[in-house]
């Protein structure tokens, strides 16, 4: 038997945590400001992505985030402007939301082997950050018949600098709800 095995509890109390930001995302992912220039609006999705990422670690995190994007999928209004299902996910701005699964990894991977130590938090995010623009920019150009130069600068040089602002806001915000979580 393994000696890590969870508990019962532990298991209940992880579904929770799994739940409760799944909720976070689902709340704060609907509201956008579009930009006219871009099919890519300001959301505060992504600043809800990388708490997560920060409290929960890239395990649990990533499920989280998976259960954020299946439920958009099924139809729940929880993408920005209100929007779900799967045309969303097909759609210009997918990739970005599929992207989100990217920042749970990486940034949860940087938070777990570094004990949350911020400035490697902060590379991790960074790190998942740039895996999720590339990702979305790369299905934003096959979707809107851009190229990958058109689709960087419809979709990531507008976001960079509110982005770090985000991933620094949401470490500082973890490193305070975090120990609330864990007791």
């Amino acid at each position: 038997m393994n000696a890590k095995a969870k508990t019962g509890h532990e298991r209940i109390i992880e579904t929770v945590k799994i739940a409760l930001m799944a909720a976070i995302i689902s709340v704060l992912g609907p509201f956008s400001v579009p930009l006219p220039f871009t099919p890519v609006p300001v959301s505060f999705t992504i600043m809800a992505v990388y708490l997560t990422a920060y409290l929960l670690g890239a395990k649990t995190g990533t499920v989280s985030v998976i259960v954020y994007i299946l439920l958009g999928l099924a139809g729940v209004p929880v993408f920005s402007g209100f929007t779900g299902g799967a045309a969303k996910l097909v759609g210009p701005t997918g990739g970005y939301i599929i992207g989100f699964i990217f920042i749970a990894v990486i940034g949860g991977i940087f938070v777990d082997k570094f004990k949350g130590k911020f400035w490697l938090s902060l590379v991790g995010m960074v790190l998942g950050t740039a895996v999720c623009y590339l990702f979305g920019s790369l299905w934003l150009a096959y979707q809107a018949g851009m190229n990958l130069k058109q689709a960087l600068l419809a979709g990531v040089v507008p976001y960079i600098a509110l982005d770090c602002v985000k991933m620094v806001a949401a470490i500082i915000l973890g490193k305070q709800v975090k120990p609330l979580i864990n007791r």
